[in-house]
């Protein structure tokens, strides 16, 4: 209780007062999605789940999966066609002999002509054949009907105590005493003669199609298609969830039809070994994927968030994603077949959010450890404006020199990379630095000194963001490098943006630089920076802000920029008070927020909600925390397939892409990324960094849009510690100096 009040005033303290109109959302307990494959040189044709154990067919023979490995079953050896677990009984079939396992021993039933299905109906087990339909009755076959319709059957399943037939584009029913077809799909009707399987579904009959399902209530028959949500029409079969749910089977991934009604895609390299779909079974917290190159499962485990939050902290630390202070991405070495740490172009940039991450984490819970990795990335990110020899100049990245991982060799918009030794010979520090260093520095360190720092920690973080302004203050609103060259990238000054090159940054870049003289005079209360704040008025910097989000021609619109956006944004409007700026600011920041919240980005969201205690459809974004697949590896993805290509209800898309695309269907990302991206993925050779998650989250958390958990089980609140190596190898190297 004491930490929540602790809490609840130091959001008073620290924003202009707000009124809250968004739903707190619970911490509640989910469950997570989790991939796993098996796979094969042959297709696996059939699965079915018996017992505790997932049996499959796969070239005609009968596999049971052990220790995630198909193993032969060694008792049977018939050629297996079909398989089934019918009265609580495994049953497979081969020609025209039906067996059942019990104990090891296959009990056999002939039949005449090929099987080609079996079912359970009316607590009896039913047989579809070449040469007529068949019932067991006391272990004996007796034949109920001969011939297999005019085409053929498809498939047949027990519904509403009769049994239905799928023919063609033809539903047939047998009542007990004969064939119906009439009388059983009085109204709609099949856009397609392609027809593949059956599956009873309460009070409906589900049909799966090529052009879609077939959907039958009484006689009524309905078609769900791409424009009703499902992802892939292509449907190859069906089966049963785990939770009154619906798994579909398609030629290009496997969906699930949840009992709220939401369809879930899997497909690509993270979730399946292939994407043809031949069948899927289910136990009561996994799902069992069939398909050309082996087994798809998707085990589902419970989970809070604030447990993700915990894996994935653990995740940077066995996965070797943090060196002296900083987060980083992992790349592939094909020629030392490792995964290496990418000292990139950004690793201020991208620590900033690991950073806040920590410090949110310490306001909402008072961890120590939280405060300790704030206080130690802090310093990192005050050590790259010390290393440089220009006060108030910060590096972009710093490399120690000979150590093992990538140094980045290019720089931002495609110039080239600058590193600069050090005098001592020991550290390289990457120049050339750009307004996006320069944003993430001045959020991280306002949050750092709002929440976490305490004596001559709140100076440093003061003095910090003093000499970056100074610097861009005394250099003519630019970022001046080693060559007394303006940057590239971070300027601010009115020529550039006259130029052919920042012309389009007036927005962004005027945002940018109110925002960072209006957190230095927050922090320090000097009055110089009063002063430049009110010079860049005087050239009507703020007038410029309102439409900083680009969204036409296509050729200027970078998703990149959104999130530097925000990031100048959240500072801005938490330290303004005068009415006529925060009106212009606050109508710039709707402005962007419409546009953005398409995407769904828990950043973005819990940015507007906290900033102006508005509805942030906190919903949505806790959802993509939770759609966050625990396996941070960069798989190649693709959805631009799809069924289902059109804006979702209550948004309207005004720049790049229509849709929103799940993590689950996209993969991991930064913030830097577009969720309204069909396509991409970097073909599993990327381990992202989870910190511009853990700042969300933890930013939710801090503000009370995410709630704690209910739940006081350890083991939905947390992940044990283990001494692991997954990933890159840590760090060896000096270590970081000391710093003023």
């Amino acid at each position: 209780m004491r930490t929540l009040f602790l809490t609840l005033l130091t959001i008073l303290l620290t924003l202009p007062s707000v009124a809250q109109t968004w739903t707190p959302i619970v911490d509640e307990v989910y469950l997570q999605e989790i991939g796993e494959q098996v796979e094969t040189a042959t297709p696996v044709s059939k699965v079915a789940f018996h017992e505790g154990s997932l049996y499959a067919l796969m070239g005609g023979d009968l596999y049971r999966l052990q220790d995630n490995q198909l193993v032969k079953v060694k008792d049977y050896d018939p050629p297996a066609t079909e398989l089934a677990v019918l009265l609580g009984g495994l049953y497979v079939a081969s020609g025209e002999a039906l067996y059942r396992s019990n104990d090891g021993d296959w009990g056999e039933i002939q039949c005449e002509g090929k099987i080609r299905g079996v079912c359970e109906h009316l607590g009896q087990v039913w047989i579809a054949a070449d040469s007529g339909v068949y019932r067991i009755v006391e272990g004996e076959l007796e034949k109920i009907f001969g011939g297999g319709g005019r085409e053929g059957f498809t498939s047949f399943a027990s519904f509403n105590e009769s049994l239905y037939f799928l023919s063609g584009n033809r539903l047939l029913v047998y009542n007990g005493k004969g064939f119906e077809w009439e009388n059983v799909v009085e109204w709609g009707e099949f856009l397609t003669r392609e027809t593949r399987d059956l599956l009873p579904f309460g009070n409906r009959l589900l049909i799966a199609t090529n052009r879609g399902l077939g959907e039958l209530r009484g006689t009524a028959l309905t078609l769900v298609r791409g424009e009703d949500g499902l992802p892939y029409e292509d449907a190859s079969c069906l089966a049963p969830g785990f939770d009154r749910d619906v798994w579909i089977g398609t030629s290009y991934g496997a969906i699930r039809w949840t009992k709220e009604g939401d369809f879930h895609y899997f497909a690509g390299d993270r979730w399946l070994p292939d994407n043809q779909v031949h069948a899927i079974a289910c136990s009561t917290d996994a799902a069992y994927i069939a398909t050309d190159r082996g087994l798809g499962i998707v085990h589902y485990e419970p989970y809070t968030l604030q447990k993700k939050a915990d894996y994935y902290d653990r995740h940077l630390e066995e996965w070797g994603q943090k060196r002296l202070g900083f987060v980083h991405k992992l790349e592939w070495n094909d020629e030392k077949q490792e995964w290496m740490r990418e000292i990139s172009d950004n690793d201020a940039g991208w620590s900033t959010h690991y950073l806040a991450a920590m410090c949110f984490k310490y306001a909402a819970t008072k961890d120590p450890k939280a405060r300790a990795e704030a206080v130690d990335f802090f310093n990192s990110l005050k050590w790259c404006e010390e290393i440089t020899p220009i006060d108030g100049f910060p590096a972009r990245s710093i490399w120690a020199v000979g150590e093992k991982g990538h140094q980045a060799e290019g720089g931002s918009g495609g110039f080239a990379a600058e590193w600069h030794r050090t005098e001592d010979g020991k550290w390289e520090w990457k120049g050339d630095t750009s307004s996006d260093e320069t944003d993430a520095h001045y959020y991280a360190t306002s949050i750092f000194h709002d929440l976490v720092a305490e004596g001559r920690e709140k100076e440093q973080a003061i003095e910090h963001v003093e000499r970056i302004s100074d610097h861009i203050i005394q250099n003519g609103w630019t970022l001046r490098d080693v060559d007394g060259k303006p940057t590239v990238w971070a300027r601010w000054d009115p020529e550039y943006f006259h130029s052919d090159r920042g012309l389009y940054a007036r927005g962004l870049n005027g945002l940018e630089i109110l925002s960072y003289m209006r957190t230095t005079l927050e922090l320090s209360g000097e009055p110089r920076f009063a002063s430049a704040y009110q010079e860049l008025q005087n050239m009507d910097y703020h007038e410029e802000v309102i439409a900083q989000k680009l969204t036409f021609p296509p050729g200027d619109i970078f998703h990149s920029d959104d999130r530097l956006a925000f990031y100048a944004y959240y500072p801005l409007l938490k330290y303004e008070t005068d009415p006529y700026l925060r009106s212009i600011y606050r109508r710039s920041f709707e402005r962007s927020w419409e546009i953005e919240r398409i995407e769904r980005n828990p950043w973005f969201n819990f940015i507007y909600g906290a900033l102006t205690g508005m509805d942030c459809e906190a919903a949505q974004a806790v959802e993509n925390l939770r759609e966050w697949p625990l396996d941070l590896i960069d798989y190649s993805f693709q959805n631009s397939q799809r069924a289902d290509l059109y804006t979702q209800a209550g948004y309207t898309p005004y720049a790049d892409g229509i849709r929103y695309f799940s993590p689950r269907e996209r993969g991991p990302y930064r913030w830097t990324d577009s969720s309204l991206s069909p396509d991409g993925g970097a073909g599993g050779r990327v381990v992202v960094d989870p910190s511009g998650w853990l700042d969300a989250y933890w930013m939710g958390r801090f503000y009370g849009i995410i709630l704690p958990p209910k739940t006081e089980d350890p083991s939905l609140l947390g992940v044990e510690e283990r001494d692991l190596n997954l990933g890159a190898e840590p760090y060896q190297g000096p270590p970081r100096p000391e710093l003023k």
